[in-house]
């Protein structure tokens, strides 16, 4: 009989209008649906998080950790169910300190370990099937995404390698540009050399995703023009509701849906919300203003305090707003969601960690989107990326066995 009960409870819930239905019963419905899909999260900066707090001894991560964003009992709470958890490599290694490819090594395997240390929640992830297997079994997955393309040091080889470790993508830079790619920051107008197409070819050859969060619009078509497999935006917004270079104008937005991408939402409040973007440019010009003028660093430091306060919020709605977007202009199977957790200092006001994600399904469902639709957001569409990839690389590897064996 209380089968039964669960049973029409969910039929009425599904059948409800909406405009009888409470923020409370939204939600409970975004649950319900991530018990059937695994909300797959495009990035996330914890490794570093953790890195900078003295590494995976220092941090229980079983345990609520209150000034990170990210830990096991957020996850549960947000319904998480795999994570590309980014190897984020810093662009001053391009010139002191450890190599590029060695901070690289280092944060594939504080991944790795973080993952075998809590084996009861967490489990390695190379493929979709991977994923579903893990989904299955009540684990989250991780998946690995190196953010920086100078982490190859300009060598097929070390890329080759990284594949092999398990990285699923790589972010072609991040703020400074290469010598075959050219970052968002770049004023040049320059996209990617012949190496960089050989690297793009290599990465489908590999099945490692192309990810150009972070390249400039050049380098972003003539990746899109360059691929035989999907690409992907792990953390980027819509720049015709945002107007930042790390967001994707709408040239870009149009050539996804024929590569077969996926552009994944960032939550970064600049990325967002266009006060919030505007804002934060006007601190950047008082604060050069007042190192002009000579203000010691603790007045400027309390200046810069005090405007941060009086600062716009973004909202979760705003971040919503992008998906609804991203959706018109590029199709509904091209939109996942790519927080930047831990790798933003400041959050939308509704979403502060990645225990939040369901309020955002939530939301989704309360401005009327169907259940299937809010699963290829949550998961599927990202789970078909990584399948079409995972068929170019085997069969551009089968076509290339046929080629030697006819030599």
């Amino acid at each position: 009989m209380e089968g039964w009960k669960v049973a029409m409870s969910a039929v009425l819930l599904c059948t409800v209008p909406s405009f009888a239905l409470s923020a409370q019963d939204y939600r409970a419905q975004a649950l319900r649906i991530l018990k059937t899909v695994p909300l797959i999260d495009g990035h996330n900066d914890i490794p570093d998080a953790i890195r900078e707090r003295g590494g995976l001894d220092s941090v229980d991560f079983a345990v609520l950790q209150p000034k990170l964003m990210t830990d096991i009992l957020k996850l549960r709470a947000g319904a998480v169910g795999g994570q590309f958890w980014a190897a984020y490599v810093p662009v001053t290694t391009m010139d002191s300190g450890p190599h590029p490819a060695v901070y690289a090594l280092e944060q594939i395997d504080l991944i790795k370990r973080l993952c075998a240390r809590y084996p009861r929640d967490l489990a390695m992830a190379y493929s979709a099937a991977d994923v579903e297997r893990n989904f299955t079994a009540g684990k989250i997955s991780c998946l690995i995404g190196i953010e920086g393309g100078h982490a190859i040091e300009n060598s097929l080889g070390t890329l080759r390698m990284f594949a092999a470790l398990g990285v699923r993508y790589i972010t072609l830079t991040h703020w400074r540009s290469l010598s075959w790619a050219t970052a968002s920051t770049d004023t040049a107008r320059r996209g990617l050399s012949a190496f960089g197409r050989e690297v793009v070819h290599e990465m489908n050859r590999l099945g490692v995703l192309v990810d150009l969060s972070h390249v400039n619009d050049g380098t972003m078509s003539d990746a899109l023009h360059t691929a035989h497999a999907p690409v992907m935006f792990s953390h980027s917004s819509a720049r015709a509701l945002t107007h930042h270079a790390r967001d994707v104008p709408d040239s870009i937005l149009r050539l996804v849906p024929a590569n077969g991408g996926i552009v994944m939402v960032n939550f970064n409040p600049g990325f967002v919300s266009e006060g919030v973007r505007v804002y934060e440019d006007s601190l950047e010009g008082r604060a050069r203003a007042l190192r002009a003028s000579g203000t010691d660093s603790t007045a400027l430091r309390d200046s810069l305090k005090a405007w941060h306060v009086r600062a716009p919020k973004a909202r979760l709605q705003q971040v919503a707003d992008h998906i609804d977007y991203l959706r018109r202009v590029v199709g509904i199977d091209h939109v996942g969601l790519g927080s930047d957790f831990d790798g933003i200092t400041e959050v939308p006001v509704g979403l502060e960690d990645v225990s939040k994600f369901p309020d955002l399904i939530a939301e989704l469902l309360k401005r009327g989107w169907t259940e299937q639709d809010v699963r290829k957001v949550a998961g599927t569409n990202v789970l078909r990326v990584l399948r079409d990839a995972e068929r170019v690389a085997a069969a551009g590897n089968a076509k290339a066995r046929r080629t030697d064996a006819q030599r």
